[in-house]
This record gives C-alpha cells, structure tokens and sequence, in this order.
C-alpha cells in the first residue's frame, strides 16, 4: 500500500504540494478537526520528504499557510457567534473539550492561542473561543502568527528527525 502512495505522489508532484494545506487546514478546522490527526500531516510530510517528492521549503509554507486559513476561519465563525455559542448542538456535545480549551483561555490569555496550536484536542476549538471571546482581530492575527510559526518549525524538525532516524 505504501508502495502504491509513494507512486502516485511522484508521479503527480503538483496534486501532492495541494495535499499539505489541506491537511493542515483539515486538522484545525473548526469541528474536523477534532477528528483528524496531525500525525496525519506529519507522515505525509516524512514520507514526501524522505522520498525526495518535496524539499521542507516547499512543504512548510504550504502547511503554514492551511493552518493560517484554518484558524482565522474558527476565529472569525467566533466572533461572529458570539456568546451564543455556547448555547448550540455543537458546544453541549463537546462540553468537555471546551471546557478545557476556555480554561486554557483564561489561565493564559493571549498565549492560549499559541499553547492550543500545539495541542491537537483542541487545536480547532481555541480559535473559536477566542473569537468568541471579543479579542481584537489585530491581537489574534499577531498571536496566532506567532503561534503557527513555531508549529511549522516544530513539523518541519520532526520530518527531518524522523528522516534521520530511518536513514
């Protein structure tokens, strides 16, 4: 099966490079994201890496950016929501989830943002809440800047420590 992966991206080098924002629009999108795992980027980033299909300054920008997009989205469906939120189908399933995303929040503040980054659980529901939370949009834009910024720093140390230990 590997094989038949491995192929196809060599093969279709151009459809490949689309995979990676997508993917790591997938795992931050608001309510997917709950769903899909950043292992998922990672590996597809390794094996695109360790078969010479992609170069990281071709993949880490393209991840960058679908978490960008990602986010900004949950940020802006946030504030457009507003404290109604949490009275939706959508936040008294997932009570748990948020309840830790929001205490994150207010232990934190504004570096909330950048700590739920790298938290896959929920990675997709700070954004919202900080939208919903009425933080300027300047202030998320810059925070969340930061933050992503050492999330595809941190992808792009993990395909190449992952590339080293299989060489």
């Amino acid at each position: 099966m590997d094989d038949i992966i491995i192929e196809w991206l060599r093969a279709h080098q151009e459809y490949a490079l689309i995979i990676i924002p997508l993917i790591a629009f997938s795992e931050a999108c608001l309510g997917i994201g709950l769903f899909i795992s950043g292992v998922i980027l990672l590996s597809v980033c390794t094996i695109m890496y360790t078969e010479n299909i992609a170069t990281l300054p071709q993949m880490l920008p393209l991840a960058f950016l679908g978490a960008v997009i990602a986010d900004h989205s949950g940020y802006y469906i946030g504030r457009w929501l507003g404290p109604r939120f949490h009275h939706t189908q959508f936040a008294i399933k997932r009570k748990k989830t948020l309840d830790k995303a929001e205490s994150l929040f207010l232990r934190f503040g504004e570096f909330a943002i950048v700590f739920g980054r790298l938290m896959t659980a929920i990675r997709s529901i700070v954004p919202l809440l900080t939208g919903v939370s009425g933080l300027s949009p300047l202030r998320y834009t810059l925070f969340d800047l930061l933050a992503c910024t050492i999330w595809t720093i941190g992808l792009g140390l993990l395909v190449v420590g992952i590339d080293n230990l299989v060489s």
